[in-house]
C-alpha cells in the first residue's frame, strides 16, 4: 500500500509543477507592459489618469471571470477553465503589440489579460490544492504564491532588459509572452483533472463560504484580502510614474525595479508563514503595507525618487504575507464542493485593489495628490487596526473553525 501511495503522491508533485508552471506565465504576462507606462504616456500624449487606466482596466477583465471561473470549474472542472485562460493571456500580449499606436486596443490588451488571470489565477490555486492532496493546504498556498508573485516580478526587468539590450521594446517582450502562454497551454493539457464534470449541477455566482466560517471569513480574512493589489499596484504604476520627472534618464529602469521588488518581496512570505502561521502573518501583512504607503508619500513629498525602492518591497511584503495567510486559511475552510468558488472569491476581493493607482490620481483631481496620498494611507491604517483585533480574538481562531467543519461533514 505504502508503495503506490508513494507513486501517487509523486505524480502529483509533478503534475502540480506544471500547473504551477502555467499559473507563472499568466501572472508574468500581468507586467510585461508596466515598466513602459511612461514609455506609452509619452509616445501618445496621456493624461495621468489615462495612463494608469492602461494598469487599471485590466481589473475588470479579472472581475467579468472571476464571478463565474470558480463555480464553471465546480461544475465542468478545473482544466476546462484554466488552459483555455492561459491560451487568451497569449492573446492579449499580441493585442498589446498591436496597440502600442493606438489607446483603444492598449485597453483591450490589458483587458484581456485581466480576464485570463481572473479566469487562471483563482481556479489554479484549487486546482493546485487537490493535486497535491488533502493536508497540503499550506504547501499549495505557498506554492500558488510563489509562483504568482514571482511571475509577477520577473516580467518588469525582463521588459527593462528588453528595453536596455534590443530593439523594439514594446513588441519583442509580448511576443515573448505569448510564445510561453502557448508552450504552457500544450503541457497543461496533460495535467489530470480533479474535480469530475457535475453537469447537473446548476452554474450560478457563489462565493462558496461555508457556513461555519462566514464569521471568520468577514472580520478577518475581507478586510485585509481587500488590500493584497492595493499595496502592490500603487508600486508597479503609480509611484515610478509621479516620481518618473526626478529620476531623469532610466525611468523604465527605476520602474522595472520597483515592480521586480515588490513582486520579489512577496516571496518572502513562504519562510515567514512556515514559522509563525496565518494568524500572526496576517495582520503583519496589512501593517508592512501602511508602512510602504508612509514611504511612498515621503518620496512623493520630498522628490525623493529612491525611496519608491524602500517603499516597493515593503508593498510587494504585504501583499505575499497576506495572500499566503488568507489562501491558508480558505483552504482548511473549504469543502471539495466549493473550492474553486470560495478561491475565486478571495481574488474577487482581493483584485479590485488594482484600480488604487486611478483611485489615488482621480482623488488628486479633486484635491491635491499629497493628501489623496495621506487620505488612502490613514485607511490603510484603519483597516490593519481591524485586522489585528479580529485576528487576536480568541472567538474567531481557525481552530475554533475546524471541528464545527469536521462534525458538518
Amino acid at each position: 500500500m505504502t508503495e503506490p501511495t508513494a507513486a501517487a503522491a509523486s505524480s502529483g508533485g509533478r503534475n502540480a509543477l506544471v500547473l504551477a508552471l502555467g499559473l507563472f506565465v499568466v501572472a508574468y504576462g500581468t507586467n510585461v507592459s508596466t515598466p513602459f507606462l511612461v514609455l506609452y504616456r509619452d509616445r501618445l500624449d496621456l493624461s495621468p489618469s489615462q495612463t494608469m487606466a492602461i494598469f487599471v482596466v485590466y481589473v475588470a477583465g479579472i472581475l467579468g471571470t472571476l464571478l463565474l471561473a470558480g463555480p464553471l470549474s465546480d461544475r465542468f472542472g478545473r482544466r476546462p477553465v484554466v488552459v483555455p485562460m492561459v491560451v487568451i493571456t497569449g492573446l492579449g500580449s499580441l493585442v498589446m503589440i498591436a496597440g502600442r499606436d493606438n489607446y483603444g486596443l492598449l485597453l483591450l490588451g490589458r483587458l484581456l489579460l485581466g480576464v485570463a488571470s481572473g479566469g487562471a489565477l483563482g481556479v489554479g490555486t484549487a486546482w493546485l490544492l487537490e493535486l497535491l492532496g488533502k493536508g497540503s493546504e499550506q504547501r499549495a498556498a505557498v506554492m500558488a504564491t510563489v509562483v504568482t508573485f514571482g511571475g509577477f516580478g520577473i516580467g518588469p526587468p525582463i521588459s527593462a532588459l528588453f528595453e536596455w539590450l534590443l530593439p523594439a521594446p514594446l513588441v519583442l517582450p509580448f511576443l515573448l509572452h505569448a510564445a510561453l502562454a502557448a508552450l504552457a497551454a500544450a503541457t497543461m493539457l496533460r495535467v489530470p483533472e480533479t474535480r469530475p464534470p457535475n453537469p447537473g449541477a446548476p452554474v450560478r455566482i457563489a462565493l462558496g463560504v461555508p457556513e461555519v466560517a462566514r464569521r471568520r471569513f468577514a472580520l478577518v480574512v475581507v478586510p485585509a484580502a481587500i488590500w493584497v493589489f492595493c499595496f502592490p499596484s500603487t508600486s508597479f504604476a503609480l509611484f515610478p510614474v509621479l516620481l518618473s520627472e526626478a529620476v531623469g534618464g532610466g525611468q523604465v529602469a527605476v520602474a522595472a525595479g520597483s515592480g521586480a521588488l515588490t513582486a520579489w518581496a512577496g516571496l518572502l512570505a513562504r519562510p515567514v508563514l512556515n514559522r509563525v502561521g496565518p494568524r500572526v502573518l496576517l495582520p503583519a501583512g496589512v501593517g508592512l503595507g501602511v508602512l510602504g504607503y508612509v514611504s511612498g508619500t515621503i518620496a512623493f513629498a520630498a522628490d525623493a525618487w529612491p525611496m519608491v525602492l524602500i517603499a516597493a518591497p515593503l508593498l510587494g511584503g504585504a501583499s505575499g504575507a497576506i495572500t499566503a495567510s488568507s489562501l491558508t486559511l480558505l483552504g482548511e475552510m473549504a469543502d471539495d464542493a466549493r473550492r474553486g468558488a470560495l478561491t475565486s472569491t478571495f481574488y474577487l476581493l482581493a483584485y479590485p485593489g488594482m484600480a488604487m493607482p486611478l483611485l489615488i490620481t482621480s482623488l488628486a483631481s479633486v484635491t491635491t495628490m499629497s493628501t489623496a496620498l495621506v487620505i488612502i494611507t490613514t485607511l490603510a491604517a484603519a483597516f490593519f487596526i481591524v485586522v489585528l483585533i479580529a485576528s487576536r480574538t480568541p472567538a474567531l481562531h481557525l481552530e475554533r473553525v475546524h471541528a464545527p467543519l469536521a462534525r458538518q461533514r
